[in-house]
């Protein structure tokens, strides 16, 4: 009887064991919850005239979003000097920058630019945005956490 007792101590003992095994191996095998995946921001300066430039800072911005999904990430782009030029509605690149701005694409001009050429903003696009200097917003965004991309 005292062996028979001692064999269901036993087989109670290594049972609770195999649980406690059983349950850790779930724990370790079971995916930790995803955490809500962080928006990505990036913000793109276009200082220049050209529209090759242009063209590649806007294939840049479409790229990424296509890559990384629209609602996934936040793509500004940021003008001044000479690049302000191309947000005049007659600018060689009129159309791609409202259609980037269509698909998310937040474009800004800098006012301090603006006063200096004397474009008003009767001048510009309608999809474009402004901000009082290009080169503050710049650093704002990088503070924010952008990464920042000059093509």
């Amino acid at each position: 009887m005292k062996i028979l007792r001692q064999f269901q101590v036993m087989a109670s003992a290594f049972a609770l064991i195999l649980s406690f095994a059983s349950s850790a191996a779930q724990a370790v095998e079971a995916p930790a919850p995803q955490a809500a995946a962080e928006k990505q921001k990036v913000v793109f300066q276009v200082s220049a005239g050209d529209p090759k430039i242009w063209n590649l800072a806007l294939n840049n911005a479409k790229n990424v979003q296509q890559e990384l999904g629209a609602k996934n990430v936040d793509v500004e782009i940021v003008v001044y000097g000479p690049g302000i030029g191309m947000l005049k509605f007659d600018s060689a690149v009129a159309n791609r920058i409202d259609e980037a701005a269509g698909d998310g694409v937040k474009i800004v001009a800098c006012e301090n630019t603006m006063k200096a050429l004397k474009l008003t903003r009767d001048d510009m696009l309608a999809s474009v945005a402004y901000v009082p200097a290009g080169v503050v917003e710049l650093i704002k965004k990088q503070k924010e956490g952008y990464a920042y991309i000059r093509p």
